[in-house]
């Protein structure tokens, strides 16, 4: 579709849609929203999370990737206390700049495609408990290549088995010791 038969309003409207289909493809901030990391409101959060990202595109128009994948990074620590280090955000960078120079060129089918694949992912398995949520970090390595490669199936996924509670301590006056979570 060519961009004179679209309005301003709708080449936003299909920036914000692709931004946040982008960005829901994103295992890690999948995993942030199922574990609740970026507390009570976690959904809402990825919502403004989308459009944060529409913004500094629209009002730093010469963001560019590496500027984008900083951004990225510092609000998935700040927003949903998770570090991420396995270059994930190098892929929703680059599909996100993609989409918008498509449509700046008047294309709408790479935003058509962003949603369809989201459409099409299956059934995340959201439910994936970390069980130590203190220090989180989503490491990997990424094929410098950026090509296939060929892998044997995935282990199965078992639920984190819940932490037992520790006994009280009773000291010889009869008071419970507590003791820190970290000392547990």
């Amino acid at each position: 579709m060519a961009n004179a038969q679209l309005t301003p309003e709708q080449l936003s409207d299909a920036l914000d849609h692709g931004i946040w289909y982008a960005i829901s493809l994103w295992p890690a901030l999948n995993i942030a929203c199922a574990n609740n990391w970026g507390g009570p409101n976690t959904s809402d959060k990825r919502d403004w999370f989308a459009g944060a990202v529409s913004e500094l595109l629209t009002t730093e128009p010469d963001t560019d990737s590496e500027d984008l994948e900083v951004f990225l990074l510092q609000v998935m620590e700040d927003e949903f206390d998770l570090r991420v280090e396995d270059e994930t955000e190098c892929e929703v960078a680059r599909n996100i700049l993609l989409l918008r120079q498509a449509l700046i060129e008047g294309d709408l089918e790479f935003g058509k495609s962003l949603e369809q694949r989201w459409k099409n992912r299956g059934q995340l398995k959201t439910d994936i408990v970390v069980a130590d949520q203190t220090d989180r970090e989503v490491e990997g390595d990424i094929d410098e290549d950026d090509e296939d490669v060929e892998m044997d199936e995935a282990p199965t996924l078992v639920p984190a088995a819940p932490r037992e509670k520790p006994q009280p301590e009773i000291d010889e006056d009869g008071f419970e010791r507590v003791i820190s979570k970290k000392k547990r």
